[in-house]
């Protein structure tokens, strides 16, 4: 099992160091920058061996070269936007597996936020680190992709077993939230989550990760083909991309 560490940094991003115990790889997961990622790795006694980004925005990919310059580790990231990506040594594409130590990740293709992105499931640990394209109660916007290939993407994500951890980069769930209970008021699912989050956030703890099976239920951007989010913003009956491309336009004006 994964031994994962969330690293506060900037206003609300996080950055991931987790250890694959029996071999001692550790991984850094879209480091926007060193010095924070160093200095627990050298707390913890870690020798840092990989980076892993989904995506190339520099709150994402920023600390890449100090980090390598640093410890020699090898950067891996998408081959759809190799040339996008700080240092990239390995190129992952959709369906890859790439083993980290003894644990290995899928790699899933998931455009929508920007053309290039991708996310990593170990299956084996019950993680996903899936950057920006699902956030607890949110997703992405859509810089570089259309609503139909972001909501193939998360479709895609929350397929998968319903117990996976979502580690993703931000700490947007409580503006999510308020958000979500605008469009889709009525389902008890979100209300829950919605006090769960506000108790954590009350006593500074974090609000990620969330597991899948939540995410599925509360997270109106993973519900855009439920009669219920559809009939709650008056469009009973409508395609779900449209309904997402609605709920998503909502978002980005909120």
């Amino acid at each position: 099992m994964l031994q994962i560490h969330q690293i506060p940094v900037l206003k609300d991003n996080f950055i991931y160091l987790m250890r694959e115990p029996v071999s001692g790889c550790v991984a850094v997961v879209d480091p926007p920058m060193a010095a924070p990622v160093l200095d627990l790795a050298l707390r913890l006694d870690w020798k840092i061996t990989h980076i892993l980004n989904t995506h190339h925005h520099d709150d994402h990919v920023g600390g890449n070269i100090d980090i390598k310059n640093a410890t020699g580790c090898t950067i891996v990231g998408p081959a759809h936007d190799f040339e996008r990506i700080p240092g990239i040594d390995v190129q992952v594409k959709d369906g890859d597996t790439y083993d980290f130590g003894k644990a290995q990740a899928t790699v899933f293709f998931v455009p929508g936020h920007t053309r290039g992105h991708i996310a990593y499931w170990f299956k084996g640990s019950a993680a996903l680190f899936s950057g920006d394209t699902l956030f607890s109660i949110g997703c992405g916007r859509l810089f570089e992709g259309t609503p139909q290939q972001m909501w193939t993407s998360l479709s895609r994500l929350r397929a998968l077993p319903p117990q996976t951890q979502v580690y993703c980069a931000h700490e947007y769930t409580e503006s999510n939230l308020r958000f979500a209970v605008s469009v889709d008021p009525n389902n008890a699912a979100l209300r829950k989550r919605e006090a769960e989050v506000r108790a954590l956030r009350s006593v500074g703890k974090f609000s990620v990760p969330s597991t899948l099976g939540e995410e599925c239920a509360a997270n109106p951007f993973l519900r855009a083909d439920a009669p219920e989010l559809a009939a709650a913003i008056g469009m009973t009956g409508r395609d779900p991309v449209d309904v997402f491309a609605e709920v998503r336009k909502r978002k980005d004006s909120f």
